[in-house]
């Protein structure tokens, strides 16, 4: 007996009905993105490992999948290199390619590669699938899209403005209520400095940024095992636990920052981004959160987490500014800023809070019954017809019992169904039944596609 197949954990196979749900997702995303003046562009999956490696820190190395070079990939490679078992060293080895992590970085090889061609600043939307070798858990895949915009080109804080009006426009248009996080690296580098730990910038962030899944005893850890003093350590408590308004937070933070000149850069940044909000009256909530630091190493200004406040889930939308990304590629001087949906994460909350659209996720709205050949020949013209309408049709492509044709309605759950027998042929009319509420009439071609359009 032939082994039952499988997929690889941490991916998923999608139905008709939940493609049709997550094209509801990338569509009203890619509307909103076009609102603002963002073009689309496409990477490919695999990028060379040296465009990848060292770009996401020691953690994110990690999670890149390589690909296995072909041919010969023992070539070159010593007895002595393959016993010593070398994981890593060998990976070298034998891969020279490797899935894409995010679409950040290959973005920013694009901008580097292609630089004669773009206007700047230059502002692109992608929506792709990423992958990451992590341990699959509820709401967290190997293999999952991201939907990413970002602006490069320009320092203006315009930009952060404009990237968390899309995130507010795109989560209304969903019906989600989030809760908008905002953080500076600028104002984590400052916190760093002034507790005498400004070489331990990197492994601060990294800890910091686990606050919410881990508590704050096991980030004092973590602090602590990576060198840092405990006086730092101490320093660091009253700072990352700040609370009050942002107006608050931000008059304290210029106080406590007052001997960092890159703290209190911070602090302006987020001071500007907030006060040019308050005059936007955003539908969601937009907060200064001294724990965000999301550990990705490129970022170098604003942050940006989004999590939904009605579902249990992990961050649903991320980002922030970068000004050294194209650097490592070549290209120096030239600023980012971006925004990432995480399109498998908002399926699962709209899914759960039930907040489709009936629209859609509709299929099919009117089934054609098949009598036989002279009925099929009657029947293909009119078809033909009501799809120039837009009204989403289809045939039973074969003739036979009609309880299997009106069953096959009732499982796509099609909400119309045309019959055409003898009599309806002869007055050039067909009978029109509701699936729903069973109610039947004849009617010519216009009326059909009046009444289906109506539902």
């Amino acid at each position: 007996m032939a082994a039952k197949p499988g997929i690889p954990k941490g991916t998923r196979d999608f139905s008709p009905v939940e493609m049709a749900k997550r094209n509801y997702i990338f569509n009203t995303i890619r509307e909103v993105y076009h609102l603002y003046g963002f073009e689309q562009i496409e990477t490919p999956a695999m990028e060379n490992l040296s465009t990848l490696m060292g770009k996401y820190g020691e953690e994110g190395d990690k999670l890149l999948f390589k690909i296995q070079n072909s041919g010969d990939y023992f070539s070159g490679i010593t007895d002595e290199e393959l016993l010593s078992r070398d994981a890593a060293r060998l990976a070298g080895k034998f891969c020279e390619k490797g899935l894409r992590y995010d679409l950040t970085v290959p973005f920013a090889r694009y901008v580097v590669m292609h630089r004669n061609e773009l206007t700047f600043p230059f502002k692109r939307y992608q929506i792709q699938p990423v992958w990451r070798a992590d341990r699959p858990q509820k709401g967290r895949y190997r293999e999952f899209y991201q939907c990413d915009a970002d602006v490069v080109g320009s320092d203006s804080l315009l930009n952060e403005v404009e990237l968390l009006q899309i995130i507010d426009t795109v989560f209304s248009r969903f019906g989600i209520r989030v809760g908008i996080k905002l953080n500076n690296r600028k104002i984590l580098t400052g916190i760093a400095e002034i507790i005498g730990e400004a070489d331990k910038i990197v492994d601060i962030t990294v800890a910091i940024d686990k606050l919410d899944k881990i508590g704050l005893e096991s980030v004092n850890a973590e602090l602590a095992s990576k060198g840092i003093s405990e006086e730092a350590i101490a320093k660091l408590q009253p700072i990352i636990l700040l609370s009050g308004t942002n107006h608050e937070k931000i008059q304290t933070l210029q106080e406590v920052l007052k001997g960092s000149e890159v703290g209190l850069k911070g602090v302006e940044e987020c001071a500007f981004i907030l006060t040019t909000l308050e005059q936007l009256h955003l539908q969601n909530e937009v907060e200064l959160d001294l724990t965000l630091a999301r550990g990705l190493n490129y970022y170098t200004g604003a942050i940006v987490e989004v999590k939904a406040l009605d579902v249990q889930i992990g961050s649903i939308t991320g980002g922030g500014r970068y000004d050294n990304l194209t650097g490592v590629f070549g290209l120096s001087g030239i600023s980012g800023v971006g925004i990432s949906f995480g399109a498998d994460r908002i399926f699962d909350v709209l899914n759960q809070l039930d907040l489709y659209p009936r629209e859609a996720v509709n299929g099919t709205q009117l089934l054609f019954v098949n009598f036989g050949e002279e009925e099929m020949k009657y029947c293909l013209p009119i078809l033909q017809q009501v799809r120039k309408e837009g009204i989403r049709a289809e045939i039973y492509p074969d003739a036979v019992k009609m309880k299997k044709q009106m069953s096959y309605a009732n499982t796509k759950q099609i909400p119309f169904v045309a019959i055409a027998g003898e009599s309806e042929m002869a007055a050039g009319k067909m009978m029109l039944k509701n699936m729903l509420s069973g109610e039947q009439c004849l009617v010519n071609v216009s009326e059909l596609i009046e009444r289906v359009k109506v539902d």
